[in-house]
């Protein structure tokens, strides 16, 4: 008896894991963007850090979605004037709701947006 009851507590508990990590696998449910203050430097230079993608809301706001190709979601969030991400990864998805409203740094260098429409995606890879 007491082995019975034993066995359906470790089966709830394992189905409890099971439903606490498919519902934070869901795109959508990636934490929210840093809200901190990015380095001196950056702001000084107007140059990112040396990350493979930089991403910061110079606008009102933005949506961002940035994830592994084929694979975790790192953001998908709107983000407001102020906020910025900054991610290392040999290669990443992005998509920008607003690209007017972002500054995006590939490897230290300043992406030119001037001519991105809205929901503009790009791939980012590591130089």
């Amino acid at each position: 008896m007491l082995g019975i009851a034993a066995a359906i507590a470790v089966f709830v508990v394992l189905v409890g894991l099971g439903v606490f990590f498919l519902y934070n696998s869901l795109p959508g449910q990636a934490s929210a963007p840093s809200t901190a203050t990015p380095p001196a430097a950056a702001e000084e230079a107007g140059e990112a850090d040396d990350s493979v993608l930089y991403i910061k809301v110079v606008g009102e706001a933005s949506d961002v979605l940035v994830r592994v190709p084929g694979g975790e979601v790192l953001t998908d969030a709107t983000m407001t004037q102020g906020q910025f991400l900054s991610y290392d990864h040999e290669e990443l998805d992005v998509t920008l709701g607003d690209p007017e409203a972002v500054e995006v740094y590939v490897n230290g260098e300043l992406m030119d947006l001037s001519d991105a429409g809205e929901d503009y995606s790009f791939v980012a890879e590591a130089a």
